[in-house]
């Protein structure tokens, strides 16, 4: 139950605390005294959207709490706790936001900061407010599903089959990209096995291109590189060449050794002669060592004729295959190895395929069957509701007329995460009419009574324990009023109802009234909200129905009115 609300700098209001009762509470007032204000500014304590031109001009911040007495029990406890906000169940709720004029705004619940969506979701739970236009919103066949839903309780099962329809939507967009994959891999196909085959003959390796233009260097200069080798051992190897000579000296000189006396005055001569053999000695040696060492180079520099044509050929087919594929030659073996795994994918595409086919089958199934479990919930629920709204129509005046729930199955590319049905709401207003919309069939008072029937009906099914009713008895008067004070008067036991109400025999039923006024005041003008006494009560009611100039048949009406309430 809304125990008071408490408004601070709102456009006209700049200070107004209220306490509210439970029952029915009226509030009333002559047009443009401010009610759509109150409402607003309730609506802001609750999380609903703000707009910084709520916030009273010429101050900075506007601020509304509003406190709740909650059963023990209600839903808003869990959602508090899942939010980690505490909050005692002995305690009243106190729900609170401040608008800055900047538009920036503030939640708290019990004074702890929260977001605005938590606010609003908390909000929800605890105040619910039907306007003066949801008899236009009937007329919208696409409220109808959601509004037979909540006659039935069956958000958990609309929530389900949505998460299910998500789940089937991922399955098919996931098989179009495995399709999509597969035909592309398919026609590459060709291209990659070609590719793979040149590469594979090929046989790329890493360093290869360094390797071959290295050797192609060499083998350009081996031939050249030859002929002076060669030159040299022909002179080395001539016998009128340096080793003849280098011999022949030695020879003379070991000659020379032998003839020498072997006396005092000789041992110079023979030293000499002795380190000049012992130099030829090793120059005869290293004759050998340069003769063997250019052997060994011209062997190394004999190569085959066709050595250079091979590497060329080699190197050239190399650097044509990675200009061809774009890329450096050492890469040439990772693309390879890239090619034989997408080759390898397409095949592996299609067991991808079979699977993704199989979850979407799967998905499909479960989304039909609880679509199909969904409608025929639906099915039953629109018979409950047809008997409720007919019990409720009755004590409205409109005991004649007939409300019918019409449920269509849909094709299945016409499905949707709501469900494979349509429902729409048709109405009969006098016997022997056929069905027909509510828009063409009813007037703006029966759609006024219609959706006040519905909710009372709602209602019914549990829901927020304070309901607000703006203006919903507009375009009805006399008999009629009064019965939608009864109906509203006899929803009060079960829920706490307050009503802004332009009618006398609807305030009338009332347990409480309040007067919203306009009060000028050092040249401003403020908006107020009056609880009214009981002589007070008469007195307002008597202008609802005589106007602005009361006279005492107004006041005896009025009486009248507030004695049968």
């Amino acid at each position: 139950m809304l125990n008071a609300l408490s408004i601070r700098n709102v456009v006209l209001i700049d200070r107004l605390d209220v306490r509210f009762g439970p029952g029915l509470t009226a509030l009333t007032g002559e047009t443009g005294a401010g009610k759509s204000i109150i409402l607003d500014a309730l609506g802001l304590a609750l999380g609903m959207r703000s707009a910084k031109g709520l916030v009273r001009t010429g101050t900075d911040k506007a601020n509304v709490s509003a406190v709740f007495t909650l059963p023990v029990g209600h839903s808003a406890q869990g959602v508090l706790e899942d939010a980690g906000v505490e909050w005692n169940m002995d305690e009243d709720l106190v729900l609170r936001r401040s608008l800055g004029a900047d538009g920036r705004s503030r939640a708290f619940v019990n004074d702890q900061p929260v977001s605005a969506r938590l606010l609003n979701t908390i909000g929800t739970l605890l105040l619910e407010v039907h306007g003066q236009h949801d008899g236009q919103g009937l007329l919208n066949a696409a409220t109808h599903r959601p509004l037979l839903d909540a006659s039935a309780n069956l958000h958990a099962d609309v929530a389900a089959l949505g998460q299910l329809w998500r789940t089937l939507q991922d399955a098919n967009e996931h098989l179009q990209a495995v399709v999509a994959r597969r035909a592309d891999a398919e026609a590459q196909s060709e291209y990659l096995r070609t590719s793979l085959e040149e590469l594979d003959r090929l046989d790329p390796k890493s360093g290869e291109e360094e390797t071959l233009a290295a050797e192609r260097a060499f083998l350009m200069q081996a031939h050249k590189l030859a002929e002076k080798v060669e030159a040299a051992r022909t002179v080395l190897n001539d016998d009128r060449g340096l080793e003849a000579s280098l011999s022949s000296a030695l020879g003379a000189l070991e000659q020379a050794l032998g003839q020498l006396q072997d006396d005092e005055q000789s041992e110079t001569a023979k030293l000499s002669l002795e380190r000049g053999a012992g130099a030829l000695e090793r120059a005869l040696i290293e004759m050998g060592e340069a003769t063997s060492a250019l052997d060994d180079a011209g062997h190394a520099l004999d190569v085959q004729p066709d050595r250079m044509d091979r590497a060329e050929e080699r190197l050239f087919a190399l650097r044509a295959a990675a200009r061809k594929h774009g890329v450096d030659v050492d890469a040439l073996a990772d693309l390879r190895r890239d090619l034989t795994s997408r080759l390898e994918s397409v095949q592996n595409l299609e067991a991808e395929e079979i699977t993704a086919r199989t979850t979407l089958d799967a998905a499909q199934g479960g989304y039909d069957r609880a679509a199909k479990t969904l409608a025929g919930k639906r099915a039953k629920a629109g018979k409950r509701l047809e008997l409720a709204l007919t019990k409720e129509l009755a004590p409205l005046k409109m005991e004649k007329a007939r409300f019918a729930v019409r449920q269509t199955l849909l094709s299945a590319e016409k499905c949707g995460p709501g469900g494979c049905d349509q429902i729409h709401f048709e109405v009969s207003t006098n016997p022997g009419m056929p069905f027909g919309p509510l828009g063409a069939i009813a007037s703006g008072g029966e759609l006024s009574r219609f959706s006040l029937a519905l909710k009372a009906g709602l209602a019914a099914k549990g829901g927020p324990v304070t309901m607000v009713f703006d203006e919903i008895d507009q375009g009805v008067g006399g008999a009629v009023a009064d019965a939608v004070g009864r109906r509203l008067a006899d929803l009060s036991h079960g829920a706490q109802v307050l009503m802004v109400t332009h009618s006398p025999q609807v305030a009338a039923r009332a347990d409480s009234q309040f007067r919203i006024e306009k009060i000028e005041k050092d040249k401003a003008t403020f908006t107020g909200l009056h609880k009214l006494d009981n002589d007070e009560r008469c007195e307002e009611i008597a202008r609802m129905l005589a106007g602005a100039d009361v006279s005492d048949e107004a006041r005896a009406a009025a009486k009248t009115l507030l004695n049968a309430g």
